[in-house]
């Protein structure tokens, strides 16, 4: 440890160690920069270059006033290609910074669960991947809606959209069941509904009448986005899973998706105009990441909140509709099923601190506030877990959003092709996809082992196991 420390200081960071959380800072910095934590446990790489974003992200500061004020990441962390570290998550004041979020707005997970066995699901597999694989990859699904139902999709979210589609429903959801969608909007994260506005969605999706046909909506993404058939293995906290309706031995599907070509072009847009809105005679920061002031620019600030949340209900909805046409196959396939909600969260956004002019922004991490439902995928290899939030303050009230990678997908899919399955870890792993690299990319092997990632962050008192899952199948698109 005393060698890695001293390797890191090479490279201008000031590091220690202590109770499996890394303390960083640059070491050219002034004293009055938040130092990130970095929970990891001892025998997990340490990649200096996420350590690297992640010091130079907490030591943003507004040259009109703003600065980041607390710092952390979770155990997941590992370098993000642009210039912010997966697994971040930053407090900060009078400011917000675009970049920290990007362009995958409001990715997150969703969970269901289904009173329907393995043995069952199992003896009709064939049948519904075929229907499956139709909605998610050769677009049999109908997402067609009205220019109206679209405007409250991105205005109000899934609020917005379930009352729209009650009153006059359309495409593939005509069957869908609305009382039990409107019922559900409890059991996600700000009821799946942030102050958006329809003018800051892509012009194509939003006329001014006639009918929207979205490309986009209902789908699952690249990357490691993907659609999972589950079972529920064990239940660890047997209050809170019947609380929240979950059972060993259910069928269990597990979504992992975001706002796809609509957070792009926000995240994208925004991006640009906080680096045009930098004074033109100041330096430009060492991350080359620019935050936008509330001192300088309400108003922009105002806006990109406001367009952020735009995205962040396309990409709650966005969920919703996958895991409604997965749904509504089971009911075509298996009968009446309920296959209720257990939760919904996202990862990447920033959100409203108690404080006026304060937020927490994370990237790649999820909330985990006291009493919340928290969603710990692993890879398709490996087990998932539901669990409970525990505010643990020194995180900023966050978890991890997954395993996190360990090889890099340009790394694995350079190599891949001379590894067997066995070293790749995709023995017994039934991956549905019609791209053959993708599932060399998201092999198991890329990911940090799941377990140890889970229980460090018990350990520090930041989430508690409710139930654990295994896969079955994975959706990847």
């Amino acid at each position: 440890m005393c060698r890695l420390l001293r390797a890191l200081s090479r490279q201008g960071l000031n590091v220690s160690y202590e109770n499996k959380t890394y303390s960083v800072r640059l070491n050219k910095l002034k004293q009055d920069v938040p130092v990130a934590s970095v929970l990891l446990p001892e025998d997990f790489l340490v990649e200096a270059k996420a350590l690297n974003q992640l010091a130079l992200l907490a030591s943003m500061q507004h040259p009109a006033g703003g600065c980041v004020c607390g710092a952390c990441a979770t155990p997941d962390f590992h370098p993000g290609d642009a210039g912010v570290a997966i697994g971040s998550v930053i407090e900060t004041e009078n400011m917000v910074i675009p970049a920290a979020v990007g362009s995958d707005i409001n990715c997150g997970m969703r969970l269901h669960v289904a009173n329907l066995t393995i043995e069952k699901f199992l003896a009709q597999r064939d049948k519904f991947v075929e229907l499956m694989k139709g909605d998610y990859f050769f677009g049999t699904r109908d997402v067609t809606m009205s220019a109206s139902t679209m405007r409250a999709l991105f205005q109000d979210g899934v609020l917005g959209w379930v009352d729209a589609m009650w009153k006059a429903p359309t495409g593939s959801f005509v069957k869908s069941d609305f009382a039990q969608l409107a019922k559900e909007v409890d059991r996600i994260f700000l009821n799946g509904s942030m102050e958006g506005s329809w003018k800051k969605a892509p012009s194509e999706l939003v006329p001014d009448e006639g009918v929207v046909r979205d490309g986009g909506l209902a789908t699952i993404g690249g990357g490691n986005h993907f659609v999972e058939i589950q079972r529920v293995d064990k239940i660890e906290n047997r209050r809170l899973a019947h609380l929240w309706g979950v059972k060993e031995g259910q069928l269990a599907f597990m979504i992992h998706s975001g706002s796809r070509n609509v957070g792009k072009y926000i995240g994208g847009a925004w991006r640009d105009k906080a680096k045009a809105a930098w004074g033109k005679s100041v330096k430009y920061p060492d991350s080359n990441i620019f935050p936008l002031s509330t001192n300088s620019h309400p108003e922009l600030v105002a806006s990109y909140l406001q367009a952020e949340a735009t995205a962040a209900n396309y990409g709650f909805m966005n969920r919703l509709l996958l895991a409604e046409l997965l749904r509504l196959r089971l009911r075509q396939v298996f009968g009446d099923i309920e296959a209720p909600l257990v939760y919904d969260l996202p990862h990447n956004i920033t959100l409203p601190q108690p404080v006026i002019n304060k937020w927490v922004t994370r990237k790649g991490a999820c909330p985990a506030f006291d009493n919340q439902p928290v969603i710990i995928p692993g890879s398709m290899g490996a087990s998932s877990y539901l669990c409970v939030g525990k505010s643990n303050p020194k995180f900023l009230n966050s978890a991890s959003h997954g395993a996190g990678r360990q090889r890099s997908r340009f790394e694995l899919t350079r190599q891949g092709a001379s590894y067997t399955k066995e070293e790749l870890g995709l023995t017994g792993v039934d991956c549905i996809t019609l791209r053959e690299e993708r599932r060399i990319e998201e092999a198991p092997v890329a990911y940090k082992p799941i377990q140890s990632v889970i229980d460090v962050q018990v350990e520090a008192k930041m989430i508690e196991v409710v139930a654990t899952l295994s896969p079955i199948l994975t959706f990847k698109a």
